[in-house]
């Protein structure tokens, strides 16, 4: 089982909001999921019109079967701050480094420690037991950065754990590493069906794998209906089926049915065209040889309601914490 559940997309794929539904879907039956959040744009916040969330977990939602989803938006600064009193012991001495701008100091300029910090409190979920030794949450969700980051941000551990041969740094990278390429991870790509999309989807995939990292899923988001097929365009476009449309719309009560067969068919043609390239990219994505699943567009945008449907959506698809 896979109960680190990593999110990754090109911009404008809906990637926030996927790891939010798929939060939401491995929260049903009674689990408990925290949905976190690394790159400070409180995307999370927005779709389950909530207060913009603090550098604490959180229970935002309750998922069908008593299910409870937890979020927390991680902040490299604060996370730094924990750092530095798990092993340093600092305590208020490390409160003074970030009024002198030290930690901000840190995060920024000392090499992948921004990210390090931000995989590491995400893994001490994963890994986090209670008193009785159960899992503090069935799973994490991670909202991760954009499919062109996505392999160097998981993997900078290893750059860290390179940097520094020995020590707590070394021994957290090295840590969070075992975790991330583990099968406790999985990474998923959220693409449309569409040329630029898919071929970053594509490159996302092979580097990941190359680095060692655990692919999961690839989820279609988006996905519109097919009405027609390109040989139903070319029926419909011959002279005698155009006098049949014609007649059809004159018998339907449509006044100057004769001039809007034309703009009809051309709308039916781009529609076929549209689905022609669709069926070219599920080509492309079948090529990856990983699991792909669909979820439709939501005519009415994407809301708390719409969030919940996604949710269901994605558990009749079968999508579950298993890579």
């Amino acid at each position: 089982m896979s109960r680190l559940q990593v999110v990754s997309g090109k911009g404008g794929t809906g990637k926030t909001t996927v790891a939010a539904a798929l939060a939401l879907a491995l929260a049903t039956e009674g689990k408990r999921t925290l949905l976190v959040e690394v790159e400070g744009r409180q995307g999370i916040a927005q779709l389950f019109e909530t207060e913009a969330l603090p550098y604490e977990e959180r229970k935002i939602a309750v998922a069908p079967g008593g299910g409870e989803v937890f979020a927390l938006a991680i902040d490299a600064e604060r996370a730094l701050l924990d750092y530095l009193q798990m092993f340093y012991k600092l305590g208020s001495a490390g409160r003074a480094l970030k009024k002198l701008g030290a930690i901000d100091f840190a995060t920024t300029i000392a090499p992948g420690v921004r990210d390090v910090l931000l995989t590491g409190k995400a893994c001490e979920a994963v890994r986090r037991r209670d008193k009785q030794g159960a899992y503090a949450y069935d799973y994490v969700v991670m909202d991760a950065p954009p499919t062109g980051r996505i392999t160097r941000f998981l993997n900078v551990n290893d750059e860290v754990a390179g940097l520094a041969k020995i020590g707590p740094i070394h021994n957290q990278a090295q840590a969070v590493m075992r975790v991330l390429k583990s099968a406790e991870t999985a990474v998923h790509f959220v693409t449309l069906l569409e040329e630029m999309p898919v071929q970053e989807t594509a490159d996302g995939v092979d580097e990941l794998r190359a680095a060692g990292l655990p692919a999961g899923n690839v989820i279609v988001n988006m996905v519109r209906p097919h009405i027609l097929d390109e040989e139903a365009v070319r029926t419909a476009a011959t002279t005698s089926r155009r006098k049949d449309i014609a007649k059809s719309l004159t018998a339907a009560g449509v006044s100057g049915a004769a001039r809007l067969v034309g703009p009809l068919l051309e709308q039916a043609a781009e529609h076929a065209q549209r689905v022609e390239l669709e069926r070219e990219q599920r080509g492309v994505l079948a090529g990856l040889e990983l699991p792909t699943y669909e979820l439709p567009l939501l005519s009415e945008g994407v809301d708390l309601a719409g969030l919940y449907q996604l949710a269901t959506e994605l558990r009749k698809l079968g999508v579950n914490g298993e890579t």
